[in-house]
């Protein structure tokens, strides 16, 4: 009987394993391009599963909250961590979420008097820009801002601090949308 080496071996199982795995990957892509849409007639099933699957995925639109003023403002409210740009016609043509600090100022109506696109350092120590600033209760300053790299950590809870932050794209709407004298409504 005839002995076979252990190179021999491997080299038959690894040759074996690739070409097992080309033929898979060849299956796979032939498969992916046997879609509907490439047909040019999508099915009835996945066109009405595309309608379903749109419907359940989009978001629900958040309406201005009662009793949050009249006109153009900023509405914030505290137990929502939420932001409302709302025109002087009442519609909300933003919202968003926020993470606020651990101080937060109360409820009520402001105006802007603070408003720079300049990056600087947060009470916080955090890079910032964007700063919408609107009220200060003894030494914590209110407002809104962005830090410069995107994000929007929670709070150290032993920083007393007033920056409210959002996402760099929600923050630059917020700051195009305001001026000093914007008015800003504060609620529960």
């Amino acid at each position: 009987m005839a002995r076979i080496g252990t190179g021999a071996v491997v080299t038959t199982l690894t040759a074996s394993a690739l070409a097992l795995v080309t033929v898979l990957a060849l299956q796979a892509k032939s498969s992916a391009n046997v879609t509907p849409a490439a047909s040019g007639k999508p099915g009835a099933s996945a066109s009405a599963s595309a309608g379903a699957s749109a419907k359940a995925s989009a978001p629900k639109p958040v309406a201005v909250p009662a009793r949050s003023g009249t006109g153009k403002r900023v509405v914030y409210a505290l137990g929502a961590k939420r932001v409302w740009l709302v025109t002087a016609a009442g519609t909300a043509t933003r919202t968003f979420t926020v993470q606020p600090s651990t101080l937060s100022p109360s409820a009520g109506t402001y105006n802007v008097y603070s408003h720079s696109a300049d990056t600087r350092t947060g009470s916080d120590g955090v890079e910032i820009k964007n700063v919408v600033i609107f009220a200060q209760r003894g030494s914590t300053v209110f407002g809104f801002s962005s830090a410069t790299d995107g994000t929007t950590p929670a709070p150290d809870p032993a920083k007393k601090t007033g920056g409210i932050r959002e996402t760099l794209g929600d923050g630059q709407a917020l700051f195009d949308f305001t001026v000093a004298g914007s008015k800003v409504v504060v609620i529960a």
